[in-house]
């Protein structure tokens, strides 16, 4: 599970990290202190969890969440305050729940718990099998098993898959959402990747990694990893 922990206060974001890691020890934890970072946070990464300070410095914690809601449909926000009186406002525009400071770990436990059951059902939904691409004035829908990796092109992107490349002018952050839900995960700002179609990792430059895929077509092609993804790849994976 990803989850974004947004407020100004630094020993706010540490005690409620700490508190989240003992409920989650597995999950992946992001941290921003100011409405800017986080929106610069959230066009690189997808989170499950969104927490959210009401009184950010340079931005309500309303507005952000707004913001997220729209970039990330189906992530949970839940707002993290001193101030009850925020519960209405948080329902009324559509936020999974809030927490109290100082935080309670039974409060923030039973929190986290609804959010993942609400993650699961979404996720029980039933999936598309195909993408639709637009290319050359014609839609292909094309089998999402068979693509292979999808990079940057300029301002498009190159779609690869085992049966040829598409090239459509779309936003790499545009395909991780639309693939949300499937083996997918973006392995660097350049590069989303099919993890069943990892053929071989190994050290790169600078204490880093890089990925072959599989396919004859690739085998020369060496996408590195950035270095904040190599932790969750590895998990993903299960090495």
């Amino acid at each position: 599970m990803r989850i974004a922990v947004v407020d100004d206060e630094r020993p706010a974001r540490s005690e409620l990290i700490h508190q989240l890691l003992d409920i989650i020890p597995e999950a992946m934890i992001s941290e921003a202190d100011s409405g800017a970072a986080a929106l610069e946070m959230m066009s690189k990464d997808i989170f499950d969890l969104v927490f959210i300070d009401i009184n950010l410095g340079d931005m309500e914690g309303t507005v952000l969440a707004t913001a997220v809601k729209q970039i990330m449909p189906k992530a949970r926000i839940i707002f993290a305050t001193a101030y009850s009186q925020y519960a209405v406002r948080a329902f009324e525009i559509g936020v999974s729940n809030y927490i109290l400071k100082p935080f309670d770990k039974k409060r923030l436990e039973t929190v986290v718990e609804n959010c993942r059951k609400e993650l699961e059902a979404s996720c029980t939904k039933p999936l598309t099998n195909r993408l639709p691409v637009n290319c050359n004035r014609r839609i292909v829908l094309v089998d999402i098993e068979t693509i292979v990796f999808i990079e940057t092109d300029n301002r498009s992107c190159v779609i690869h898959t085992k049966n040829g490349d598409f090239t459509e002018n779309l936003s790499l952050g545009e395909y991780e959402k639309r693939l949300s839900g499937h083996r997918f995960f973006r392995i660097h700002k350049s590069y989303l990747v099919n993890l069943e179609q990892i053929q071989e990792i190994f050290p790169w430059h600078n204490k880093s990694v890089a990925i072959k895929m599989l396919g004859a077509e690739n085998e020369n092609k060496i996408l590195p990893v950035g270095r904040e993804k190599i932790k969750e790849l590895r998990h993903l994976l299960k090495i």
